[in-house]
């Protein structure tokens, strides 16, 4: 079997690419979290045949008529094997039942449009009706502005959506992944109840390239990973992948004790 074609961004070091998937899709020498699908995190997180998909039929289209979008987004879906940059359904995690997104930075770079939005807020909404946790695992460039206005509208949505979450009483989890940026950041991925991150994952509205630019200063190291965000207090807890299912099983059996008054 050949090795990883590329070494690891953090060590250099280079191994197969199947004892990388199976370490979930980390590296064995230094634990460095590699980008991951959907579908793969559903095969590590869910209870085996537990995942049903709903919203799967949503497509994205053109609202402001942008020259070569359709190809764009018929390109991405071919990549990615996704309709567009979220996956949602319910599943359980040891028994417990939750509504759960899951994006792709793939699908054009994990961008929020329509139904992007649309999809994240029937989950919430979801929840809300079913009064089930909903878990989301955001990872995103921002708004997708081959949409223009309809882009930036979802913002305000998903954050009305999660507004909703929160009057049911249930409870909206969010772990952020490499990278979490722009309009994503900016609405529903910090809006949850209890943030989480995946070690080492880029977390903040624009980008440190784009900050330095701006403010003409050297940020300091480490700006924006997950580990300078739990220091600010913007992070509740970072968890690597192969602790995950361990811990969001904790807090789901946390909110089934406080919801039935244990």
């Amino acid at each position: 079997m050949e090795t990883n074609t590329s070494p690891c961004p953090r060590c250099g070091a280079r191994e197969e690419a199947a004892v990388i998937a199976a370490h979930l899709m980390t590296c064995p020498a230094c634990g460095y979290h590699y980008r991951m699908e959907p579908r793969e995190r559903i095969a590590y997180l869910a209870d085996e045949g537990s995942f049903s998909e709903f919203s799967a039929n949503l497509r994205s289209l053109n609202p402001i008529d942008l020259e070569g979008y359709e190809e764009k987004l018929s390109q991405a879906e071919t990549k990615a094997r996704m309709k567009d940059a979220v996956l949602t359904g319910t599943c359980t995690i040891e028994g417990r039942p939750l509504v759960l997104c899951l994006m792709s930075f793939t699908f054009m770079g994990g961008s929020m449009g329509s139904v992007v939005g649309e999809k994240i807020s029937r989950a919430m909404l979801r929840g809300a009706e079913e009064r089930l946790p909903v878990l989301i695992y955001a990872t995103s460039g921002g708004a997708r502005m081959q949409e223009g206005i309809f882009s930036l509208l979802q913002m305000a949505k998903t954050a009305s959506a999660a507004a909703e979450l929160d009057k049911a009483g249930a409870p909206l989890f969010v772990m952020l992944c490499d990278p979490t940026t722009g309009g994503v950041t900016a609405s529903f991925a910090m809006l949850g109840d209890i943030t989480l991150a995946e070690p080492g994952a880029l977390a903040g509205f624009a980008g440190p390239r784009v900050i330095e630019g701006t403010i003409r200063a050297t940020l300091p190291e480490g700006f924006q990973r997950a580990e300078f965000q739990l220091e600010k207090g913007f992070v509740d807890l970072i968890v690597p992948r192969k602790e995950q299912r361990q811990v969001l099983a904790r807090l789901l059996a946390m909110h089934s004790r406080a919801a039935s008054g244990g």
